[in-house]
């Protein structure tokens, strides 16, 4: 065996803090290397461990270590929506955590799925399936034309057409 360099081997490169390798793409999906992750648990941790710093990058911390990561695009999956006993419209996200949802920071994207603004407005979300479903089965026709999201007795406007939700022109 011949002693380290100082130089990862060919074709290997050394992972620090700065450049792990790790990234979270557009499609919620981890890679390491560009090799997805797969293993359930991996994903899970990952995913309950992802913070943004007070300088706006995205770390796994996970006990005492941490690292940077790449996030492509949203860094949060909307996983369920309810509706809470005082008649907000709440979310559970994949890092475990629930918050009101940000009915004006709602926006669809180029493939008609749901995002939102989540941790004080500073990460993007990614509507689940389940939890745009969840979130459609709570719009109603609003009295303008509009839609509005219906929790309880009160009725939320949205920033969202009918036409946009469904793909008409």
């Amino acid at each position: 065996m011949e002693p380290p360099t100082g130089q990862p081997p060919a074709g290997k490169r050394w992972h620090t803090r700065e450049d792990s390798g790790i990234r979270l793409d557009a499609a919620l999906r981890w890679w390491h290397d560009d090799e997805p992750i797969e293993h359930p648990k991996i994903i899970e941790l990952f995913n309950a461990s992802l913070i943004l710093d007070d300088e706006g990058r995205y770390q796994l911390r996970i006990g005492q270590d941490w690292c940077y990561v790449q996030v492509e695009d949203a860094a949060y999956e909307v996983r369920t929506v309810d509706v809470t006993p005082d008649a907000r419209v709440s979310i559970r996200l994949s890092d475990r955590t629930a918050e009101a949802l940000e009915l004006d920071s709602l926006q669809l994207d180029g493939l008609g799925v749901l995002t939102c603004r989540v941790k004080q407005g500073r990460a993007k979300a990614r509507f689940s399936r389940d939890g745009q479903y969840q979130f459609g089965a709570l719009l109603e026709p609003g009295p303008d034309g509009g839609l509005v999201v219906r929790a309880g007795e009160r009725q939320h406007p949205v920033a969202l057409s009918l036409e946009s939700l469904t793909g008409s022109v």
